[in-house]
């Protein structure tokens, strides 16, 4: 009664200016904040848990879909105009992002995770069959980085670190010049994705958990250098997110541990580094790559490693031809699973990349 008693007794000038001042200072609060934008959903998840509740990063591809070969959406081009950090894993596994940043975030500071020291990199396999990893490390941070990437943790100086989003910077931006931005984009990349296959460095470097305490710390680094008054948050929330890592590691290692000997066939290359990580190598893949279909020569192959060995699983993912699978698993014993390194069907935010690889490990052990 007294607060209203009082509002009311205020000029209709003062009360303007009051609610001007409130308005200003709370914009001020929140512009703060970096404007961040991630490729994939499991970096989205990494950057959501070192934001916390000071900010949502945006994601660029879209769950379900394939990053090797994406054609944005308008809100998704707007978000990265306003970008101030772009994270994103490397031009191996976006290739078209690389010329789109340049064109549209030209100003915003890029990190490309794959480049960051201390992140265990595994060169692109190419046959149909694998060899046990009697290596498992393809640069010269691999050997350190098994024993060594927890004190590097300890060590680091992080001066900053969180929240979780769902798409921030709007559907709303639908106007034809975005309409007429992305179209010119993908005009320049549509020709030859159908026919991308990885060279080189494998791209799918988020299955190894060493690699997310990794770029934990360097979003929170980021993030702290772009906003020094919520560093200590931006740290607090990295610092976490490696303690739940390690939380992670160990119920991973747990579901494993019963079935580390078998052996199983993935549908496209995608698991090299969670299974150096958690030493369960497997034993080929039907395709080499998500944006390449497998010839009749190497289907073959597959199918006379599964019936002529002791595979017990084949892995499909939801996304791509079922038929491949069933064909490899024709007049065989092996079973049968589902997953899918980039989670499309889990909720984006801060849980879905310890989600992402619980899941996989309890896929891999029930089929196992």
């Amino acid at each position: 009664m007294l607060e209203h008693t009082y509002m009311n007794a205020l000029s209709p000038v003062a009360l303007v200016t009051l609610v001007t001042i409130g308005t200003a200072h709370i914009g001020t609060a929140q512009a703060d904040v970096p404007a961040v934008v991630t490729d994939i959903a499991p970096i989205h998840s990494l950057a959501a848990q070192v934001m916390g509740t000071l900010g949502t990063p945006d994601l660029i591809v879209s769950a379900g879909a394939s990053p090797h070969g994406y054609s944005m959406r308008p809100s998704q081009a707007q978000a990265l105009q306003d970008a101030d950090l772009v994270f994103w894993t490397s031009e191996s596994l976006t290739p078209w992002l690389a010329d789109t940043l340049d064109t549209l975030a030209p100003t915003a500071i890029r990190v490309e995770l794959l480049d960051i020291p201390g992140v265990n990199t595994l060169d692109t396999r190419e046959g149909a069959l694998f060899e046990a990893h009697d290596d498992h490390h393809g640069d010269e941070h691999g050997d350190e980085h098994d024993d060594e990437h927890d004190d590097e943790h300890d060590d680091d100086d992080v001066d900053g670190h969180g929240d979780e989003q769902a798409d921030s910077h709007g559907d709303e931006h639908g106007d034809e010049h975005h309409d007429e931005t992305v179209a010119a984009h993908e005009g320049d990349h549509d020709e030859g994705h159908d026919e991308h296959v990885h060279e080189g460095e494998d791209p799918h470097a988020w299955l190894d958990p060493g690699n997310a305490a990794v770029w934990l710390d360097a979003i929170a680094r980021e993030l702290s250098a772009a906003d020094p008054a919520n560093a200590a948050t931006y740290a607090a929330n990295a610092a976490a997110g490696q303690q739940d890592l390690e939380t992670l590691r160990a119920d991973v290692e747990a579901l494993l541990s019963p079935v580390r000997d078998r052996h199983f066939i993935v549908f496209h290359d995608a698991y090299q580094y969670f299974e150096v990580a958690f030493d369960i190598p497997a034993s080929g893949a039907i395709s080499l790559s998500d944006a390449s279909e497998p010839g009749p020569a190497r289907i073959q192959e597959i199918r006379d490693r599964v019936g002529s060995a002791d595979v017990t699983c084949v892995l499909a993912e939801p996304q791509f031809n079922s038929g491949l699978v069933r064909t490899v698993l024709d007049g065989t014993d092996a079973n049968s699973g589902v997953a899918d390194p980039l989670g499309a069907h889990l909720d984006i935010g801060p849980t879905l990349y310890p989600q992402l690889l619980r899941e996989f490990a309890q896929t891999l052990a029930d089929c196992l």
